[in-house]
């Protein structure tokens, strides 16, 4: 299985807008992070995990190729605002969505024109919405197994894909939610900065406890914001087996089912 990190910034972007600091004035690539994205290629399949305000910029880099289906974390407009930008996906066939059912009415709301019976426009993207719970199900026959994650106070999912396992805007994970997540080859998980006050996202303190209790052989922080620091320097701070993941970094695992 490979991984492809289209994005790995927080909700701003970095550099975000109007700020000066040394991160967003950086001219290490590291530090140029769009909203958080990635694609995942299992044997002839694709699948994209969430589909960000930047994701016509990262196809464009990164996708050469249809994808089989997408999964949605959660209806933030970081994670959801390129939807429209899926068209080019969908000519040959409709493409299906899978997310929770407050989710899939999130996105029909804010895209009524795709979802529309009478006089629908013809270059609309003609994708569909698969709800979800908190039971495996398969995505483009692929196993798939959602984690619950508190984001705050708003329940939202991580994915786990074989022995590869996502999780972005985590504040909290439920207890039962560990178990799911045994055994790991790789996992992603968010750190939105050095310190942990936000009230929604877990800081690079709380991340490196969580991946010490949870012991994947590698581990990489995505949903990254300017307060992070530099690349460069944060990365020497970190244990061996963790890292900071970057826009365009690829990851290989090996897929079992």
């Amino acid at each position: 299985m490979k991984v492809t990190f289209l994005g790995t910034g927080t909700s701003t972007g970095v550099p975000e807008l109007l700020c000066n600091c040394e991160v967003c004035r950086s001219r290490d690539p590291r530090d140029r992070r769009s909203r958080c994205s990635v694609w995942i290629e299992v044997g002839e399949k694709h699948l994209l995990i969430d589909c960000g305000p930047d994701f016509y910029y990262q196809a464009l880099a990164h996708i050469h190729t249809l994808m089989d289906a997408v999964l949605i974390t959660h209806e933030h407009y970081d994670h959801v605002g390129g939807l429209d930008d899926l068209r080019p996906f969908c000519f040959r066939k409709d493409l299906p969505i899978y997310a929770e059912a407050n989710v899939c009415e999130a996105i029909r709301t804010r895209l009524p024109y795709v979802f529309r019976e009478e006089n629908r426009y013809p270059g609309v993207p003609n994708f569909y919405l698969v709800a979800i719970g908190e039971e495996p199900f398969r995505a483009a026959e692929i196993p798939v197994q959602p984690i619950r994650v508190m984001h705050g106070r708003l329940p939202i999912l991580g994915y786990r894909i074989g022995d590869f396992a996502y999780i972005t805007d985590m504040k909290s994970l439920p207890e039962p939610e560990y178990e799911k997540l045994q055994g790991l080859d790789v996992l992603v998980v968010n750190a939105l900065r050095r310190d942990s006050r936000h009230p929604s996202h877990q800081g690079l303190d709380m991340a490196l406890e969580e991946i010490e209790r949870l012991r994947p052989r590698r581990a990489y922080l995505t949903h990254l914001s300017h307060r992070m620091g530099l690349h460069a320097e944060v990365e020497k701070l970190l244990p061996p087996h963790v890292h900071l993941a970057y826009d365009g970094l690829e990851i290989t695992t090996d897929y079992k089912r």
